[in-house]
């Protein structure tokens, strides 16, 4: 009897830490964050649910490793690198080789514990601008800096301790965008690197689709779209076109894909 007692009781604890990927949440692209929205081989996706893991844990390596914390992740089956696990969310990149479209499955393993499959459906792009913070005023900023000066793109002063400057209309050296889920590139890296040659050295891969960039709804000059030396994430630098909007909360957005994202994310642009 007391065989069984103690056989039941490792059964209840091993299912009471079996992960669960949450069936609404599911699998979202890791900038948008849009539920039920499709995503792209190569992006960065957060996973959403429970019991995944005791903590916070974050990659601390590239190439991103495809287990952190004894948690790994397979699209199809293909083992997904992971840049960060906690207790409900996983952010991971979709394998460069999974499918193109329709439905693939998502299992997150624990301890050697699986999850239930979930199913995410795929698309070849699925753009996100990765949003970084709320300022004091309540506007939502994205990831977008001078490519001169290296300074966000937002009103200065909007962050305690940050120095910010408005983005400048025709300035030659260009607005940078990060983002995520921007399609096939010209030279695929493997899955959670950058792609480098013998000798180390990052190797530009443009995107084969360029993405249109719209600043307070006016069309950027976009003078490169492709991959950034992070894994998933894309870099886009784009030159303000006269007749942009100026102000310190002008939308910014990308259309790819049949998708055009958020225009809750702005940015400050002046003359």
């Amino acid at each position: 009897m007391r065989v069984i007692i103690l056989f039941l009781l490792a059964a209840a604890i091993a299912f009471a830490q079996a992960p669960v990927i949450d069936p609404d949440k599911g699998v979202q692209n890791g900038a948008s964050f849009i539920k039920g929205q499709a995503v792209a081989p190569g992006s960065y996706v957060a996973i959403f649910g429970s019991n995944f893991a005791s903590g916070l844990t974050l990659a601390d390596t590239i190439p991103l490793s495809t287990t952190l914390a004894n948690v790994s992740v397979t699209v199809n089956g293909v083992p997904a690198p992971l840049g960060g696990v906690t207790t409900g969310q996983i952010n991971a990149q979709i394998p460069w080789n999974a499918p193109q479209s329709g439905g693939a499955q998502v299992v997150v393993t624990r301890n050697g514990t699986p999850s239930a499959p979930a199913t995410v459906q795929l698309t070849s792009i699925a753009p996100g601008l990765f949003y970084v913070a709320t300022d004091s005023t309540g506007v939502n900023r994205p990831a977008a800096y001078s490519n001169t000066t290296g300074r966000l793109a937002y009103p200065s002063g909007s962050f305690s301790g940050l120095t910010t400057e408005p983005a400048r209309i025709g300035d030659q050296g260009t607005l940078v965008l990060l983002a995520t889920g921007l399609g096939p590139v010209t030279k695929t890296p493997p899955n959670g690197d950058a792609l480098k040659d013998s000798n180390g050295q990052f190797i530009q891969s443009d995107t084969v689709n360029k993405p249109v960039v719209l600043v307070g709804g006016v069309a950027a000059n976009v003078v490169f779209s492709g991959l950034s030396q992070f894994p998933s994430v894309y870099q886009i630098n784009v030159i303000l076109q006269p007749g942009t909007p100026t102000g310190n909360a002008v939308p910014i957005q990308i259309q790819m894909g049949g998708i055009t994202t958020t225009d809750q994310l702005k940015i400050a642009v002046t003359n």
